[in-house]
């Protein structure tokens, strides 16, 4: 069957995310106001000796008819002047250069702020995006929690309870003994989502600059994934759903703006541009900062969806908190927080020790992956011998034991096998006895 270009631009068309961005049609639409704009033009023109309307209308991330518009009217006001076509077609852009004139008013710029770059987008903008790509309206299947989870041997009980927790997009508490998965789980949750987002590369919020998009954490979907379109708001970048992981490291200050006195530039705090995706703190209670301040700091958005953050000049500003929040533990709950800020962590999930079955699957299971033979009388007698009420099994044993075992074999140039003997000798290098 043969589809015509007019059928094939439909289905295009048709097929298109309704939650991408567009191109603004009008200079109005923008969101910023036009001072601010002709002097991001006129310091993006700074950057070379001439400049096309193509090229600012690329480093802007503006669509060219409004950048025609900002050019001008920077040429009315004598900051830019023509230097003929960039090329010999008569169709070719006009150069433009930075007049004396044009020169100091980039400069007054700069000194106001050195961001040059993607126009960013009004902080209205970016609100009404989070809502429209929402963590909460992406729904986590059965189906799709067993794929991320493949590789991990669980309870069935516990998959039952993280299906709900996961697929509700609030708050997680991951708590148990220590080297069980737990932040195995938390991890395998970025798997879980398959939706994209749209990043914006900034944020302007009063005429300040907050720089959002980060390489290190915004993932661009590529090329063959995505649909590109010419209608789309290029100041946005569509993204996987960014996963962020912090640990001890977490201050209460990360959780503010971060102002960059030179450049007079804001950088986002992460928990922001983990917005829309996963933010996930480990080892909680292990920071640097008290837990219950932490939790304290998250009261609001933990139960409001929002957060205020507040500029260098005192004005504050309200901003939304839309992520699922995983927090893994081995302190207990009791002694992390009170319970008015547990109750702000909407799920509670102990991750128990393995049972005798779970331990000896993961057992098999990483001596497989090891090459490492193992003999299943020798692995059941060394379980009676080494675990009972005084030593509990744990997850992370078998991967410790056979890394022991296959290094020794290794070394002595000897048959790579977990025999009972070999094990004993392992647990005597790997764990100490007291």
């Amino acid at each position: 069957m043969q589809y015509s270009l007019e059928q094939n631009r439909n289905e295009v068309i048709i097929s298109l995310d309704p939650r991408m961005p567009m191109a603004p049609p009008s200079i109005e639409q923008v969101g910023l106001d036009q001072s601010f704009l002709l002097r991001l033009a006129a310091k993006c023109a700074a950057e070379q000796d001439t400049t096309t309307a193509s090229h600012l209308a690329e480093r802007m991330k503006l669509p060219k008819v409004i950048v025609n518009i900002l050019i001008k009217e920077l040429v009315k006001l004598a900051y830019l002047e023509a230097r003929g076509l960039a090329g010999e077609d008569v169709r070719s852009d006009v150069r433009y250069a930075l007049s004396m004139k044009g020169f100091e008013y980039a400069q007054a710029a700069s000194r106001q702020s050195q961001y040059v770059g993607p126009a960013p987008v009004s902080l209205d903008a970016f609100c009404r995006q989070i809502s429209l790509q929402s963590i909460h309206d992406e729904r986590v299947t059965p189906e799709r929690l067993t794929e991320s989870l493949e590789g991990l041997v669980l309870s069935h009980t516990l998959v039952e309870k993280l299906g709900p927790a996961l697929n509700s997009g609030r708050s997680i508490l991951l708590y148990g003994p220590p080297g069980n998965g737990k932040t195995s789980i938390a991890e395998r949750t970025s798997q879980l989502f398959r939706q994209t987002v749209w990043v914006p590369y900034a944020i302007e919020v009063g005429g300040h600059v907050i720089s959002f998009y980060d390489e290190a954490v915004h993932h661009p979907v590529s090329e063959a994934d995505a649909e590109s379109h010419p209608k789309a708001d290029q100041r946005w970048i569509e993204c996987r759903r960014p996963v962020i992981k912090t640990g001890g490291e977490l201050t209460l200050d990360q959780l503010d703006l971060t102002f960059n006195a030179g450049p007079n530039v804001y950088e986002a705090p992460i928990h922001l541009k983990a917005s829309g995706g996963v933010f996930i703190i480990d080892d909680f209670g292990r920071q640097q900062v008290a837990p219950q301040a932490l939790i304290n700091r998250w009261i609001v958005p933990l139960e409001r969806g929002y957060d205020f953050l507040t500029l260098h000049t005192g004005k504050k500003f309200k901003v939304p908190f839309d992520e699922l929040v995983v927090f893994s533990t081995n302190i207990a709950p009791k002694d992390l927080s009170d319970e008015a800020g547990l109750r702000r962590l909407k799920y509670k999930i102990y991750v128990n020790t393995p049972s005798r079955d779970e331990y000896i699957r993961i057992f098999k299971s990483y001596a497989s992956g090891a090459g490492l033979a193992v003999r299943d009388p020798d692995l059941h007698l060394f379980y009676d011998r080494k675990y009972n009420d005084d030593v509990l099994a744990s997850c992370y044993h078998p991967k410790y034991l056979l890394d022991f075992v296959g290094s020794y074999c290794e070394f002595n140039g000897i048959e790579r096998i977990a025999s009972l003997d070999m094990l004993d000798r392992a647990w005597e290098g790997v764990f100490t006895s007291e």
